[in-house]
């Protein structure tokens, strides 16, 4: 089975919660393993489901980043009070 069908299957078992997640996230991740350069053919709706197996599957929450100034400021703030490290 191709790396674009089994995405396609586990974007479906995403939607209806199916126990084959874990296998499909298995199959993918061996299959990328083996060939990496089919990781630059995804397209970012492919990605955006394998990433959403992966957090469903794991349970781990992904945070944004912060706005790079506002971080940059909050750094400052903590070396100048000394808190920084």
């Amino acid at each position: 089975m191709d790396l674009t069908a089994k995405i396609e299957e586990l974007q479906a078992a995403l939607l209806a919660r199916h126990p084959s997640m874990p296998t499909l996230l298995n199959e993918i991740y061996k299959n990328l393993k083996a060939q990496p350069e089919n990781v630059t053919l995804l397209t970012e709706e492919q990605i955006k489901v394998v990433v959403e197996g992966i957090i469903t599957q794991t349970g781990v929450t992904i945070v944004a980043p912060e706005n790079k100034a506002a971080a940059t400021k909050k750094l400052k703030a903590q070396i100048n009070s000394g808190d920084a490290f």
